[in-house]
This record gives C-alpha cells, sequence and structure tokens, in this order.
C-alpha cells in the first residue's frame, strides 16, 4: 500500500513539474488576492503551510493536509492588516464525514479601502470627481480530502472566486473630449471564476519527513473588455518538505518540539519563490516561530507567537505573526481556532 500511495504523490510530483515547465511567464494574472497568505500559522514560519498544518486552515493552502486532521470539528478565523489599508479577513471550517473522509469549507474577504473616482474633463484641472468607491474581492471554496493509508492523503478544493472593481466613465462614441459626438456611459467592472486547487501529502514516518505538492489556482483565462487580452488566474505549482529534527537526538518530546522545512513556488508570471521556516514547541502549548521568503518583490524575514490550551473539552489556539515588507514597513496577522 505504502508504494501504491508513494507512486501516486510521484505521478502527480511529474504532472505538475511538467505543467509547471510549460508556464508561459507572462508577467501578468489577475486576482491577486488568491495569493495572499493566510494564517498567523503559517505565516510565523516563513509561508510555510503545504505540509505543517494541523487544522482547517490548510485548506487556504493544501486541501491534502485536511486528510490528517483528527477532531471531528474544527474552526478557524484570520484576520490580517496589510499594507496601504487593504486587510483581509478569512474563515475555515472542517467537518469529519465519518470514515469517508474530511470536508472543508472557507471563505475569504477583502477590504480596499476607498477610493475617490474620477474622470477626464474639460475644465482647468482636467478632470472632475465623480463619488467615492471601494472595490472589493472575495473566494469561497469547498474542499474534500481522504486520508487513504497512515502515508498518504490527497484533497481536492473546488472555489469561485469574485472581484469588483467599481465603475468607469466609458467612451461609446466619439475621440476625445470636445468631440461634438462624444458619448460617455458608466460601465461596471466586476466578474467570477470559479478555480480549482489539487494537493497530496505523504509522510515518510521517520523523524517527521513529510513531502507535498500542490497546483492552485488552475482556471480558465478571462478578460473584463471584449478588445483586451485575456489574463489568468495566479496559477502556481508548489512543493515542500518538512523534518522533526529533534527525533534525531534523545530530547524528550513531550517537552520540546521543533519543525523545520521549505518550500519551492512556481508562479505562472514570476521566477520560482523559497520559502524556508522553523516552528519551535514548548510543553506542547507555547510556540515560536521564525521564517524567510526568498524572490519576493518586498516580503523577507517572518516571525510568530503562539498557544495552544485544552478546555472544556476543546482545544484552542490563538496565533500572531509580523512578516517585514520592505518599504511598506510590516504586515501583522492573528489568527483564533478551536477544534473538538
Amino acid at each position: 500500500m505504502k508504494y501504491r500511495n508513494l507512486a501516486v504523490l510521484s505521478l502527480i510530483t511529474f504532472l505538475t513539474i511538467q505543467l509547471s515547465g510549460e508556464i508561459e511567464k507572462k508577467a501578468q494574472t489577475g486576482f491577486r488576492f488568491l495569493e495572499n497568505p493566510v494564517s498567523a500559522e503559517a505565516i510565523g514560519r516563513g509561508g510555510l503551510g503545504l505540509v505543517s498544518f494541523r487544522n482547517a486552515n490548510t485548506t487556504f493552502w493544501n486541501p491534502a493536509g485536511l486528510g490528517w486532521l483528527e477532531n471531528r470539528l474544527d474552526f478557524n478565523a484570520n484576520y490580517t492588516k496589510g499594507i496601504a489599508d487593504i486587510n483581509h479577513s478569512s474563515f475555515a471550517l472542517a467537518m469529519k464525514l465519518g470514515n469517508f473522509g474530511m470536508l472543508g469549507l472557507d471563505l475569504i474577504n477583502m477590504d480596499y479601502g476607498e477610493f475617490i473616482g474620477t474622470r477626464r474633463a474639460d475644465n482647468e484641472e482636467g478632470f472632475i470627481k465623480t463619488g467615492n468607491f471601494s472595490p472589493s474581492a472575495l473566494a469561497l471554496g469547498v474542499s474534500f480530502a481522504q486520508r487513504v493509508s497512515d502515508r498518504f492523503s490527497y484533497g481536492v478544493k473546488v472555489k469561485y472566486a469574485y472581484q469588483d472593481l467599481g465603475s468607469a466613465w466609458v467612451a461609446r462614441a466619439g475621440t476625445s473630449l470636445d468631440d461634438s459626438t462624444l458619448v460617455i456611459d458608466k460601465e461596471k467592472y466586476n466578474m467570477g471564476e470559479p478555480a480549482i486547487d489539487i494537493g497530496a501529502t505523504y509522510d515518510f514516518l521517520n523523524h517527521g519527513i513529510r513531502f507535498g505538492a500542490t497546483m492552485t489556482n488552475i482556471s480558465r483565462e478571462i478578460k473584463y473588455e471584449r478588445e483586451s487580452a485575456k489574463f489568468p488566474l495566479p496559477f502556481a505549482v508548489s512543493f515542500s518538505l518538512g523534518l522533526a529534527p529533534l527525533t534525531f537526538t534523545d530530547i524528550s518530546s513531550e517537552m520540546h518540539d521543533l519543525f523545520i522545512g521549505f518550500e519551492s513556488v512556481h508562479p505562472r508570471d514570476f521566477k520560482e519563490k523559497l520559502k524556508f521556516g522553523a516552528e519551535y514547541t514548548y510543553l506542547k502549548m507555547f510556540l515560536v516561530r521564525t521564517g524567510y521568503m526568498l524572490n519576493y518583490d518586498e516580503r523577507g524575514l517572518t516571525f510568530g507567537l503562539g498557544v495552544k490550551k485544552k478546555m472544556q473539552g476543546m482545544d484552542l489556539r490563538m496565533d500572531y505573526a509580523y512578516q517585514d515588507f520592505g518599504i511598506f514597513n510590516g504586515v501583522h496577522t492573528v489568527s483564533l481556532g478551536f477544534s473538538k
């Protein structure tokens, strides 16, 4: 059984490598909010999320991770205070379907703040104000995962992403502001598109070594205007490897635990990105995390703190993460969760 599972994971890895090799670096994708990292737990350890989750937030990273959840119900809420007052909140719920598998539901909602609308005009300023507007975006996801053996799990996520960029004044006729035939009208720019994530995880059952692979945001190419070029969603192929180095020593795992790992991300519109991270756990209750994100325009060093506590039959979690964002200063994320 274990060799068959490893063969399946190898096949998925081979296919993802082939697909990533065929990716055309167009330097343009849409719905970029789908790339925003979710969960203070993952962000704190450098954005590692493919093989290390044991809660419902894994739906945002690798749906196969649901197969390793032990509780029948798990819920998480996350909030990120980002750069330029662009914030996002998210929720994830996982439920056990008996011995059949795990079901996951998730939502991410973007808050871009308020903008002042303008359009060109034949006056001294060259424009007039058209009122304030607030762009928005959200994505709803449904995941299913099975842990088919003590080593292997797979998962599939179907999501619907929606983006509303507000309205713009568009010329229906005429060529300039002083054209007597000029006709302008207000047009809304919003669009929704389904997408699929596929993931797999393999546990070697030796020193905490785990391997994971995902393909995210598999979708059609879409466009807002009839005359404009199509753009894809932010498709990416990712691989991850993690291990527990303290298992090579005589240090008690009841008191000290350490996870280290790295991930390789191959996005459609950028060069390869790398993530390195570590998570230390003391008394299975207090957690300290750090990591580094390489080949990102501004992101780099991350760190985080967490605490876990069992109370009244529930496992409670609270996590905080900070990520350096270069000239944009820092980004803060808080996550709360429980399972039972």
